[in-house]
């Protein structure tokens, strides 16, 4: 039936629409009026066809109908923290993820009563690991994350030195099989899309040079992307589409037959201390875009996590937006849902090839080590951040509930019980670190200062 109404409508080429939408522009420039341009540098169009395609897109093979429900828990008392877990489980969180500051915690305690055939856990180790592994059980449900680029990179330096530290590293790999990038640093410090995906794949490519001079065996390595999301809703999802395809491009160079298994959570770089409620809005379309782009695990941020300490009260709202999309708004019922979508697979191919170019830019120059070294990357990223938050400035860039329908609320410091800024430590330091900042900072410090 639907396909003999089909047959009663000539097809209309990608040619034929354009002309129309010129036809109804009644003079007026088609490029200017209906065509812009992202921080990425990508033209988007009013419409996409399959005239853009000299080839149907690529499945890419995702699977969104299994994605896992997550809960951060920061340990500092174990048996807490173990409690915590549980109950968070017993609600609905079907992964959890430990961050642990020192290797003085007992991972027994830790797991006490936690069924690991049932629930993944992740544990994110803010220490060189070596000596900790012992303790942690083998487990294909646990996941243990150790990122010395990274801390690098946040702080400016190794844990101890860079020989310590990639020794620790290596040796920690023959008991994990896997490598840990932590992108979420580059996207809350305001870097582009582009650059975000090159300086992840760059950032893995540095594990993999290490593993492979090493000659460590790569065939079967477990790559864990943590990835910040924003709320360019339809570009998000094409990032972690593009995320998948640059990690097949250089996985296949290495002759591993891995996927990559991607962690995400809601960026803090839109976040904001005004009409907070907003906050919720925003990490729900990003979770959204974590699960239709094909994320393995995400774990939502409360509304306040920016200036208020761990509370049930956010948390549980936070886990149940996860549980709301996934049982009730049904985000888990189809794998590749945005599969064959012109826009989506356009962006997502543009991003791709983009994010390539710089990562061989990137590796022509020394590699991401070295670029850190010299300042390059924390620059690009400063240039990107400092675009955007021109744009916010000039209200280019809109952020409900502060430079957009302002929230007329007063008292704000009296909510505040962590400081929301960019927290300032002079130290010594051997590389300029990246700074994590919020778009909505400066003008929030202004209003605090007008509310004295």
């Amino acid at each position: 039936m639907s396909q003999k109404l089909f047959n009663d409508f000539n097809a209309v080429s990608a040619k034929q629409w354009k002309q129309k939408i010129q036809f109804d522009l009644q003079g007026e420039d088609y490029n200017n009026a209906l065509v812009w341009k992202t921080n990425e540098d990508i033209l988007v169009k009013p419409f996409y066809h399959a005239d853009d395609f000299k080839t149907p897109p690529p499945l890419h093979n995702t699977k969104a109908s299994e994605w896992k429900i997550g809960q951060n828990i920061f340990v500092a008392d174990t048996k807490k923290s173990n409690l915590n877990a549980i109950k968070a489980i017993e609600n609905g969180a079907e992964s959890i993820a430990f961050i642990i500051a020192s290797d003085e915690v007992l991972i027994t305690e830790l797991l006490q009563n936690i069924d690991l055939n049932l629930v993944e856990i992740h544990l994110n180790l803010k220490f060189s690991p070596e000596a900790y592994l012992k303790s942690i059980p083998l487990n294909t449900n646990v996941f243990v994350h150790t990122d010395i680029i990274n801390n690098l990179a946040e702080t400016g330096n190794w844990y101890k030195n860079l020989n310590h530290d990639f020794s620790s590293f290596l040796n920690s790999y023959t008991y994990i099989n896997s490598i840990t990038v932590n992108s979420t640093l580059y996207q809350n410090s305001g870097a582009n899309m582009v650059q975000q995906l090159a300086y992840a794949l760059a950032h893995a490519n540095e594990y993999i040079n290490q593993l492979e001079i090493a000659g460590k065996n790569l065939t079967h390595i477990i790559p864990n992307f943590k990835v910040a999301i924003g709320s360019n809703y339809f570009f998000e999802i094409a990032k972690l589409k593009a995320l998948r395809l640059l990690w097949d491009s250089l996985a296949k160079a290495y002759n591993i037959t891995s996927k990559c298994n991607i962690i995400a959570i809601p960026t803090k770089r839109n976040k904001t201390l005004l009409d907070k409620e907003n906050n919720i809005t925003r990490t729900t379309t990003e979770c959204m875009s974590a699960i239709l782009g094909g994320a393995n695990t995400i774990f939502n941020l409360p509304f306040d996590a920016i200036y208020k300490k761990t509370n049930a009260f956010s948390t549980r709202i936070a886990r149940n937006q996860l549980l709301i999309l996934k049982h009730e708004s049904y985000f888990n019922k189809v794998n590749n849902p945005t599969d064959g979508a012109y826009y989506i697979e356009t962006i997502t191919q543009q991003l791709a090839e983009k994010a390539l170019d710089l990562f061989k830019n990137i590796e022509k120059n020394g590699g991401f080590l070295k670029q850190l070294k010299t300042g390059t990357v924390q620059r690009k990223i400063k240039e990107s951040a400092l675009k955007e938050e021109q744009q916010f400035k000039n209200n280019e860039l809109i952020i409900v509930g502060t430079n957009k329908y302002e929230a007329n609320e007063h008292n704000i410091k009296n909510n505040i019980e962590i400081y929301p800024f960019v927290k300032t430590k002079p130290r010594k330091t051997l590389i300029e670190p990246i700074i994590e900042k919020r778009i909505t900072e400066n003008f929030e410090k202004s209003r605090l200062n007008y509310e004295n």
